[in-house]
């Protein structure tokens, strides 16, 4: 089995998209990892989170905006040879990304994201009342860094090998 980097565009994409629910790491106030399940939109090489106004993420994140955000296909268990168990492993893709959280504080602004965050979702229509609007904490990750792997990709030489990247 391979690891294999992708840096097709449409594929890391296509990853991205697929998810459901990403993973924030940060350093929390105490200066330990902190990392939150979270839901989100993308859109422009942009991920987009929301939160409440308050609370640990917000006030570490008030002390150091520096966060990794990664996502993770469903994971499927594979193997080479199933009388080998050094050849099973779980088949899966992921995305990390790295940037710097900023807060959105424009009502319109809010209002875009949260259409953004909804799309991932579904495709119906939503509107928001201005309380809910102002109650809300948008956060704004610029993807800086990113690195995309395909894991458990069967060798060339395999009977299993396929031309197409799957996950």
């Amino acid at each position: 089995m391979m690891t294999v980097t992708v840096e097709e565009r449409a594929l890391i994409e296509e990853i991205i998209t697929k998810n459901k629910v990403c993973y924030v790491g940060m350093i929390g106030t105490d200066g330990l990892p902190y990392v939150l399940p979270m839901n989100f939109g993308y859109a422009n090489d942009t991920i987009y989170l929301h939160s409440a106004q308050e609370g640990s993420s917000v006030r570490a994140l008030e002390k150091n905006p520096n966060v990794c955000i990664t996502f993770c296909t469903d994971p499927q268990l594979t193997y080479q040879n199933e009388e080998v168990a050094c050849s099973y492993r779980m088949k899966c893709a992921s995305v990390l990304c790295r940037g710097k959280v900023v807060f959105e504080e424009d009502f319109e602004e809010k209002v875009k994201v949260l259409n953004i965050l909804m799309k991932q979702y579904t495709d119906r229509p939503f509107t928001y009342s201005t309380p809910a609007v102002n109650n809300v904490r948008i956060w704004k990750v610029e993807i800086e860094d990113i690195s995309t792997k395909v894991f458990g990709v069967p060798h060339p030489n395999s009977r299993n090998y396929k031309d197409k990247l799957e996950f």
